[in-house]
């Protein structure tokens, strides 16, 4: 099965590895990315087209789809890659940095879904494959914004799902695990450094962010989480998620396979939170 394949997110990291991986296997790759570097051409293999794409921006989304239709003659599948995160505590978080999580993670979602549909259903089906996280299905510390915004499009995807398997396009998403360090991880911490933390929460901050950190889970190989993206843009049976990852094993036994209790136990000792109680001192909402 091969077809022609947009993608965002390609300037570096898991798009990057994800557009020439589907190159490598005879697809048709438009690998998008905000600013493309002068040499950015030159830097993916043979049958790559790269062309700039702001997520935020329908022209511009518009113009990479247009490109790829004048270029290869159609298109068959997307996937949603482009993302943004930051560590923080949700109180002092600027409306700037939660405007940006939005409009890039949930928005930018929306409005590429958008503009890729009638194009696939022009080609008689295909793919949308929308990358989110572990954190889509269930919830961790400091990361309300991004928590929030990769729930909100695994309920889109859901619902989104049903109405367009009316029209042989099936929608997928893919939910990895905390990876090794990749350019993501680096952006994400940059992001944290501009947020404020307040003395009142500091102790907790510095707690909840060493218990994530210390958790013994295997990191998840990007080249893993690759293959995965492959694998579900090309399956045509109707499954919708796609976890990977030892981590996201772990998140999906408890959230799926317990009671609510159960699972609110099983996350309060993943994310260091049961230490946090048990040290007498008052958590979030308690």
């Amino acid at each position: 099965m091969t077809g022609t394949i947009l993608i965002t997110g390609c300037s570096t990291g898991l798009g990057n590895l994800t557009a020439r991986y589907f190159a490598g296997r005879g697809w048709n790759v438009v690998a998008t990315m905000r600013v493309p570097p002068s040499n950015a051409a030159g830097e993916f293999p043979e049958g790559v087209l790269v062309h700039p794409l702001d997520v935020t921006d329908r022209a511009s989304i518009d113009a990479a789809i247009a490109a790829a239709v004048g270029r290869f003659g159609g298109l068959d599948a997307v996937v949603n890659n482009a993302g943004v995160s930051i560590v923080s505590i949700f109180e002092t978080t600027s409306q700037e940095a939660i405007r940006r999580v939005f409009d890039t993670n949930v928005h930018g979602v929306l409005n590429v879904t958008q503009a890729a549909i009638p194009h696939l259903r022009r080609r008689g089906g295909g793919a949308i494959v929308n990358v989110t996280s572990g954190v889509g299905f269930v919830a961790v510390p400091l990361l309300s914004l991004y928590v929030a915004s990769k729930h909100a499009v695994e309920g889109f995807s859901e619902s989104l799902g049903y109405e367009l398997e009316s029209q042989n396009i099936r929608v997928k998403l893919v939910e990895p695990g905390a990876m090794r360090e990749t350019s993501f991880s680096a952006s994400t911490r940059d992001a944290t450094g501009r947020s404020p933390v307040p003395a009142a929460y500091k102790a907790y901050f510095d707690h909840a962010l060493g218990a994530m950190i210390r958790y013994p889970f295997a990191a998840t190989p990007e080249q893993a989480v690759v293959e995965t993206i492959y694998r579900a843009a090309t399956d045509l049976t109707p499954r919708l998620r796609y976890p990977i990852g030892p981590d996201i094993d772990e998140y999906a036994r408890s959230r799926w396979s317990t009671s609510e209790d159960e699972y609110r136990a099983a996350m309060a000792s993943l994310t260091g939170q049961a230490v946090w109680r048990e040290k007498g001192k008052p958590s979030p909402g308690a």
